[in-house]
């Protein structure tokens, strides 16, 4: 015999899944802008969610373009890769639009090193060479193929991930984020160079080896 519930409990069933569905925890990207557009007035004094909007009187046709991904970043350096961000920071007029966009260049063998964007699923496409894209879930599993010109990727919002240039030759990836600042936290640098740094004890007992490893390898990221 069928259950019937009764129209009170439905109706607490709905308001809650609504509830749900428009609070902020159901948006998987930056907020939509409430104006056409927003450019960021990046010495602004508010404390705000991004960037305070410049009069618009001061708006300029320069500020909705963009040149910097039209030279090659200097990848002489312990990784072999250079990124270059067209983010809020260096691009305002995305300030509001919830996107952005980085060119990651990258030395014969480079790697950009296994690192997490808190704020943004990314996604890219190989516009030279052939790159190694790897990314491990929240269960362990690790994703990866290896890439060539045209072809696309896609990382989940906070995931480990990492690109590796696994040609002959250079190679060039653009990648897009829903969010105008994704952030960048690159584990290498937070675990062994952070400021102040960790605790030894938590980085022995972590990865169960004497502290003169782990000083060697702190030792490597002094710059």
């Amino acid at each position: 015999m069928a259950v019937m519930i009764p129209y009170t409990s439905s109706l607490i069933y709905l308001l809650s899944l609504m509830v749900l569905l428009f609070s902020p925890f159901g948006c998987c990207s930056d907020s939509d802008p409430l104006q056409d557009f927003c450019v960021a007035d990046l010495n602004g004094t508010l404390s705000i969610n991004g960037f305070p909007c410049k009069p618009i009187s001061k708006v300029r046709s320069s500020d909705f373009f963009f040149d910097g991904f039209t030279k090659e970043g200097n990848t002489s350096n312990g990784v072999g890769s250079a990124v270059t961000s067209g983010n809020v920071l260096a691009f305002p007029g995305v300030n509001t639009l919830g996107i952005s966009m980085n060119r990651v260049d990258y030395a014969p063998g480079g790697v950009n090193p296994p690192h997490i964007h808190p704020r943004a699923s990314e996604t890219g496409v190989i516009m030279q060479g052939e790159v190694l894209v790897g990314f491990i879930t929240t269960e362990n599993v690790y994703h990866s193929k290896v890439l060539k010109f045209g072809e696309m990727f896609v990382i989940p919002r906070g995931l480990a991930h990492f690109q590796m240039n696994v040609g002959k030759g250079k190679a060039m990836v653009i990648t897009a984020f829903n969010s105008q600042l994704p952030g960048t936290t690159i584990l290498p640098l937070a675990l062994f160079a952070s400021n102040p740094p960790l605790p030894i004890k938590v980085l022995t007992r972590t990865f169960q080896v004497e502290e003169k490893i782990i000083n060697d390898i702190k030792s490597k990221f002094i710059f």
